[in-house]
């Protein structure tokens, strides 16, 4: 089988992309894109996108994880798609495409070395214990953590998103460090079921709950460090 694929790249968030608008990769195989994601025996990412054609927008996003499944939003995912589209001269500097969760809004900025994405509104934010549970797209559990650079998140992650509440379903960790001036988080992300260099809705997820945490309200600069 001859493929014809990009791979971008969103804060170390790795993607295969495929320009599908004639419809002809079939992306009902989740065992050929699982074998395509895999980082030793086929190309490695941590998911595969199709950019394909859809009445009323610029584009549509179809997204699935390394394991072959179809997956809920991804941010780092999006904003790459949109550099694709631009590359492709769908768009030029300003989009609006539909994925998974409904419509987003994206701009390339004038240089073409940044990609705006606005996110969807999120309805709630529960919590679990002292932990923060919402929906930015993708589903996010997330937790305040203690010297997190030398933190186990592959085991500790896991061990959440595999408990009697959230295996059904899945569930995206996140730890997060309050250094004051910033915040550091890291990521275990289900569908990859590993630590990523990076998440979009993840660190969408902290800021916000950190927000309500701190009774913050308003226009809030958050800056993140992954």
């Amino acid at each position: 089988m001859k493929l014809h694929f990009f791979k971008y790249q969103g804060a170390g968030n790795d993607f295969i992309i495929i320009d599908n608008r004639d419809n002809a990769f079939n992306h009902r195989q989740p065992h050929i894109i699982a074998a395509l994601c895999d980082r030793r025996f086929g190309i490695g990412a941590d998911g595969m996108m199709f950019l394909e054609n859809k009445k009323g927008y610029d584009f549509e996003m179809v997204y699935y994880n390394a394991d072959g499944q179809p997956s809920s939003m991804c941010g780092n995912g999006g904003r790459c798609m949109v550099a694709f589209a631009g590359k492709l001269e769908i768009i030029s500097k300003e989009t609006n495409f539909l994925a998974v969760d409904g419509s987003h809004y994206a701009k390339i900025s004038e240089s073409g070395d940044w990609v705006s994405l606005q996110m969807i509104d999120v309805e709630q934010i529960t919590q679990d214990g002292e932990a923060y549970v919402l929906n930015t797209g993708s589903p996010h559990y997330v937790q305040s953590a203690t010297n997190l650079s030398s933190k186990n998140v592959f085991d500790d992650g896991k061990s959440i998103r595999y408990n009697d509440t959230y295996q059904a379903e899945g569930i995206n960790i996140n730890f997060v460090e309050d250094f004051g001036d910033h915040y550091f988080v890291r990521t275990y992300e289900r569908g990859v079921e590993d630590e990523t260099y990076a998440c979009g809705t993840g660190v969408t997820a902290v800021a916000l709950a950190m927000a309500k945490h701190k009774n913050q309200t308003g226009e809030i600069n958050t800056p993140v460090k992954v």
